[in-house]
C-alpha cells in the first residue's frame, strides 16, 4: 500500500516538474520577444522567477476556481467561474465575456446545423427499393 501511494505521489511530482518546464519555456520564448521588440534583455534568474510566480499563480487560479465550482454544488468548473476569477481586471473579464458569447453563438449554429440536417434527412422521400425492404420488415411483424 506504501508502495503504491509512494509511486503515484513520485507520479505526481513528476507530472508537475513536466508542467513547470513547460511553463518555463514559454515564459522564456514570451521573454524573448519582448526583448526583440524592446531591444532589453531578460537574465535567466528574472526569466526563472517570472516562471516560478506564473507557475503559483496557476496553481492559484485552479484552487480558486474548483472553490467557485463547489460552492455552486458543481464537480465541473464553468465559464461563470472563470468569469469570476476574472472580475478584478476589467479588460480580461470584457475579454473573457466576449470570448464566450462568441463561442456560444458558434455552439448554437451549429445545433441549428445539425437540427436541420437532420429534419432534411427525415423528409427525404424513400427510394423505391428502401420502401420494398420496409414494407416487407414491416409484413413480418
Amino acid at each position: 500500500m506504501e508502495e503504491d501511494e509512494a509511486a503515484e505521489e513520485q507520479q505526481r511530482f513528476s507530472y508537475q516538474q513536466r508542467l513547470k518546464a513547460a511553463v518555463h519555456y514559454t515564459v522564456g520564448c514570451l521573454c524573448e520577444e519582448v526583448a526583440s521588440d524592446r531591444e532589453i534583455r531578460f537574465s535567466k534568474q528574472t526569466i526563472a522567477a517570472i516562471s516560478e510566480l506564473t507557475f503559483r499563480q496557476c496553481e492559484n487560479f485552479a484552487k480558486d476556481l474548483e472553490m467557485f465550482a463547489r460552492h455552486a454544488k458543481r464537480s465541473t468548473i464553468n465559464t461563470e467561474d472563470v468569469k469570476l476569477l476574472a472580475r478584478r481586471s476589467n479588460s480580461l473579464l470584457k475579454y473573457i465575456t466576449e470570448k464566450s458569447e462568441e463561442l456560444a453563438q458558434f455552439n448554437s449554429e451549429q445545433r441549428a446545423k445539425k437540427k436541420k440536417k437532420l429534419e432534411e434527412e427525415n423528409q427525404k422521400p424513400v427510394e423505391p427499393a428502401e420502401a420494398a425492404a420496409a414494407k416487407k420488415d414491416n409484413s413480418s411483424l
